[in-house]
């Protein structure tokens, strides 16, 4: 989600001129969202971001609960978890699945989105710098409420559904096959759907990618970005919708955006969108279902960004 946040964001920001860009960059919030602790890994080559949008509900109604079909869970978890290097090969998208079974600092072996609700940003920063061997230098975050009201205020997206279309109680997806144009609370169901999907987590780290591209095609086009109309309510609602580490600026979300632009064009995880490596699914009692991932080719990948050296080529697939 918070992909095309930022990427939407920092395109209308570019576009309005010096005196929008300072009114954006005092109103974008921040977060204390790193901290320095022993064994941290150093500084690699290149920019490496944490990208999450998290499920939190704290702010929500009972009304809009229910109508995005999130429930009332109190705990705070991340249902999307992305990576993004930029180096002088490019930029990498790389998708972390929210199951995915690891080593939370303090809390023993679990899923990497638990580490958010354990100890906020700062806990889930260092769960995935030990598990990735990256030392990140950005964050952000954009929330449920934040997502829907971003895609309303730029009036909706058009999605390809693939065949046999998707539906899923749990999210609330009702999809036939086929491309279609999707309000807020659509494109949320959409992208939270697992349950009925035979992919389950894997399905949904494809269909964010999509919706990357989506969003990110819309959001830079003239009728959008060029629009005072337009541009202003929506460049609003994504500022209200995105939370950044305290070392992070406007500055550092336009640089990220020129680069996600051309990672997100390419949705289905080939040269520059991908997911981590993975060795298998299961269950683990206390834990549920979780995915493992494959330690030598994720050691690999992760090895490759840090010393920005091109993704091994059993990745690109």
């Amino acid at each position: 989600m918070v992909l095309w946040t930022v990427v939407a964001l920092v395109v209308v920001v570019a576009g309005a001129g010096t005196a929008v860009y300072f009114w954006a960059d005092g109103r974008v919030r921040t977060t204390d969202a790193f901290g320095e602790y022993a064994g941290r890994p150093k500084a690699g080559q290149g920019t490496d971001w944490l990208l999450i949008g998290s499920d939190s509900r704290a702010t929500l109604t009972p009304e809009q609960r229910r109508e995005l079909h999130v429930g009332a869970n109190e705990v705070r978890n991340t249902d999307t978890l992305m990576i993004v290097h930029q180096g002088d090969h490019g930029t990498t998208m790389v998708s972390l699945p929210r199951d995915s079974y690891v080593a939370i600092p303090g809390h023993g072996q679990g899923k990497i989105n638990s580490a958010f609700a354990l100890g906020g940003p700062k806990l889930l920063t260092r769960t995935v710098e030990q598990a990735t061997g990256l030392r990140l230098d950005h964050f952000a975050e954009v929330d449920f409420l934040g997502f829907v009201d971003v895609v309303d205020a730029l009036g909706g997206v058009r999605i390809c559904v693939p065949a046999g279309g998707l539906r899923d109680e749990r999210s609330g997806a009702d999809f036939a096959a086929g491309c279609q144009e999707m309000d807020g609370v659509q494109a949320l169901s959409y992208v939270r759907a697992r349950y009925s999907d035979p992919e389950g987590d894997l399905g949904r780290v494809r269909r964010q990618r999509q919706l990357v591209s989506a969003v990110a095609d819309k959001a830079s086009s003239p009728a959008v970005a060029l629009d005072p109309w337009r541009a202003g309510p929506f460049l609003s609602a994504s500022l209200d919708a995105v939370t950044v580490g305290r070392r992070t600026d406007v500055r550092d979300l336009f640089r990220l955006a020129r680069g996600l632009r051309g990672a997100a064009g390419d949705p289905e995880g080939t040269e520059r969108a991908l997911t981590v490596p993975l060795r298998s699914e299961g269950e683990v009692p206390g834990a549920g279902d979780v995915v493992v991932w494959d330690r030598r080719r994720a050691g690999e990948l992760f090895a490759a960004l840090r010393d920005d050296r091109p993704i091994p080529t059993s990745d690109l697939k």
